[in-house]
């Protein structure tokens, strides 16, 4: 193909594409284009730039084309440094500063979930017939073979390939968890009701009875690290699904669809910081929790550690955001 040939069929294409990027440029609202397109517009743009320099092509051709990729690149470039300019800003002070606005919701879903497995905990711990309240004797059986101490698996070390298999396992886990506990907002609140309590029944009841039958030393030290961050984002999760619920049960002079999509906007961005918190939960869980080369002293410092950080965190960062 000639340049005249190669030219015409492009000309269209390329002054569209040019159209595009001042429009992206200059931050128009109504574009010529979807700009959704501009990814693979400026793929093809640097194929034809590749075609007009092997074959040669007059200067001011492949000068043209070259410096149209040079400010389409630019473009993708700031974009995907917009991007990472707003995620650093969601977790340096937007997060934590919706956190503290919507307090209330926070205290609510803290009492429902830690609340019932702080008191379950000390019951089974007292009476241990409790726990089959809640528990079936197949799955505190299963409970107490994982922290059993003289089980196989006790103090032999995972390979490396064992610890990503279980991070993926562990972060499926977190998020079904996570998840449903949000996603039952939508039935007017009563599904993250039930999930919070449910789950800190059952955490509870875990934690009593393998206190009283006297495996602390492989359940403490396994759960202590990384329950900073897995704990404290279930039960922000369950404060998501509660804004959900409580748009639903009193929208004001609002519609209820209208106050449920206003109440998304907050519950979807809480639910980005739980996704980011249980991924660090689970990596915590994998790599560190199951490590049998540190000691239970070590783990209970580094937990400490871990759970100050989180209430710091959510305390006092962020505080140039509007509270």
């Amino acid at each position: 193909m000639n340049q005249q040939d190669f030219e015409r069929r492009n000309e269209a294409y390329w002054q569209a594409t040019e159209a595009l990027i001042d429009s992206l440029a200059q931050r128009k609202r109504v574009m010529p284009i979807d700009a959704a397109e501009f990814p693979r517009r400026y793929r093809q743009l640097c194929k034809h730039l590749a075609l007009a320099r092997e074959r040669q092509y007059a200067s001011h051709l492949t000068e043209r084309l070259n410096q149209l990729m040079l400010r389409g690149h630019q473009h993708l470039y700031s974009a995907r440094a917009g991007f990472l300019s707003h995620i650093l800003q969601f977790i340096g002070g937007a997060f934590p500063a919706l956190i503290r606005r919507e307090w209330r919701l926070f205290w609510l879903a803290f009492l429902l979930f830690f609340g019932p497995a702080l008191l379950m905990g000390w019951a089974v711990y007292e009476r241990p017939e409790m726990a089959y309240t809640v528990m079936s004797p197949a799955q505190i059986f299963q409970v107490e073979e994982m922290y059993r101490p003289d089980a196989p698996h006790i103090g032999r070390e995972r390979g490396a390939d064992n610890d990503f298999y279980m991070f993926g396992v562990y972060i499926w886990n977190n998020i079904r968890i996570g998840f449903q506990t949000f996603a039952g907002g939508i039935f007017f609140g009563i599904g993250s009701i039930f999930f919070l309590l449910f789950n800190g029944l059952y955490i509870g009841v875990i934690a009593g009875h393998l206190t009283e039958v006297g495996y602390t030393r492989t359940f403490w030290p396994f759960v202590a690290g990384h329950g900073a961050f897995e704990l404290t984002a279930i039960m922000l999760s369950g404060m998501a699904g509660l804004k959900l619920g409580f748009a639903l049960l009193a929208p004001g002079r609002r519609t209820r669809l209208d106050a449920l999509r206003e109440a998304a906007k907050v519950s979807i961005k809480i639910i980005y910081g739980v996704i980011g918190m249980l991924v660090i939960a689970a990596f915590i869980e994998a790599f560190w929790s199951a490590s049998t080369l540190v000691g239970p002293a070590t783990k209970y410092s580094v937990a400490g550690a871990l759970w100050g950080l989180v209430v710091l965190y959510f305390l006092l960062v962020g505080r140039g955001h509007a509270d």
